[in-house]
């Protein structure tokens, strides 16, 4: 059993676990940009394409740049080293298998779209968290939270959508 040494055993306070909690969604929002630019590149000139184009990618940017806002707001920055990792992390993520040996698959669709789906879930509870936070800080009453929160489940309904699509075209009914 290793031994936890004094900074682990440290007392932190709630602003330091803010401080953890909003950098550690940091760095997965900067993955989340970076698998929709990604999943983009891969579907361009279909429907999902076009969604991805018009409003999923510039609402994850938007969601990072919202997120960074709030950080300021606080007086947080990110870390650097988090946002590295998750870079790493989403890279790494593209290793998977997908059925074929070079190239996009239908397997990767299918894949890509419960990734983001994930991803924006767990923004939804960060920004359910600091909708939950927000009054008892005057830095953050006038985010709207309830709008970003709204987004998310939209973008989660509309992924769901080319999700069964993509299902249907990566497991066709049998003949």
């Amino acid at each position: 059993m290793a031994t936890m040494g004094a900074a682990d055993t440290a007392v932190r306070s709630p602003r330091d676990y803010l401080r953890i909690y909003l950098s550690d969604h940091h760095a997965a929002c900067r993955a989340t940009v970076a698998l929709g630019r990604r999943v983009l590149k891969s579907n361009e000139g279909s429907a999902l394409g076009t969604y991805l184009a018009d409003r999923l990618v510039p609402d994850l940017e938007r969601d990072l740049s919202d997120l960074e806002n709030v950080m300021r707001r606080l007086g947080f920055g990110p870390q650097r080293w988090k946002d590295a990792a998750a870079t790493a992390a989403e890279r790494v993520g593209r290793l998977k298998p997908n059925g074929q040996i070079r190239g996009y698959s239908p397997l990767s669709r299918v894949l890509e779209l419960e990734g983001l789906e994930l991803a924006i879930t767990g923004t939804r509870a960060m920004w359910k968290t600091l909708s939950d936070v927000a009054p008892r800080d005057p830095r953050l009453v006038d985010v709207d939270f309830d709008g970003l929160i709204r987004r998310a489940d939209e973008h989660c309904g509309e992924l769901r959508k080319h999700h069964e699509v993509a299902v249907r075209t990566a497991f066709p009914q049998p003949a």
